[in-house]
């Protein structure tokens, strides 16, 4: 499983329920990845993103406690166990972990790759993710060529999980 995000220098990923910044360049990067695959995320990712409802052109899996709840364009899950049975019917390589910070937090152990967006700055910020640099679990397994929009300076880089190396 796979897990995408941007993250600035302190691996802040959001502030008040959205995005720290926008960069088009991001987008087009998490829609280039994720088109055609199966996204996993959390109620509240689902409801900030447009319309409140699944994203076009991939399997869309919610995580939510809330018994009742209900998703346009997306299968519910309560649990682990729930999301797993769920998954096993995807390629695992297929499958990108999307947000919010506590569904980042209790999937990481199960990825093997994270797609880091890495914004050169620092945000105000209520929402973080573990430092994949000092995270033992974890190597950069590639680093992005150096971008600029909006005067906001990025790049894309992947970690790999140290494990899947042997």
């Amino acid at each position: 499983m796979n897990l995408i995000l941007a993250a600035d220098k302190n691996w802040a990923l959001g502030n008040e329920g959205g995005l720290l910044c926008h960069i088009p360049g991001d987008l087009k990067y998490f829609k280039e990845k994720t088109t055609g695959k199966t996204v996993v995320m959390g109620r509240g990712t689902l409801e900030s993103l447009p319309n409140g409802r699944g994203l076009p052109n991939r399997n869309n899996i919610v995580l939510s406690s809330q018994p009742d709840y209900q998703a346009e364009r997306a299968v519910v899950v309560h649990d682990l166990d729930e999301l797993d049975a769920e998954l096993a019917q995807y390629n695992s390589e297929d499958v990108f972990v999307i947000g919010g910070a506590s569904i980042y937090l209790q999937l990481l152990d199960r990825c093997s790759r994270c797609f880091v967006t890495k914004i050169d700055a620092e945000f105000k910020a209520d929402r973080w993710f573990t430092d994949l640099d000092k995270d033992e679990r974890f190597r950069l397994a590639a680093k992005g060529q150096p971008m600029e929009e909006n005067g906001i300076k990025y790049r894309f880089d992947i970690y790999e999980r140290k494990e899947a190396e042997k």
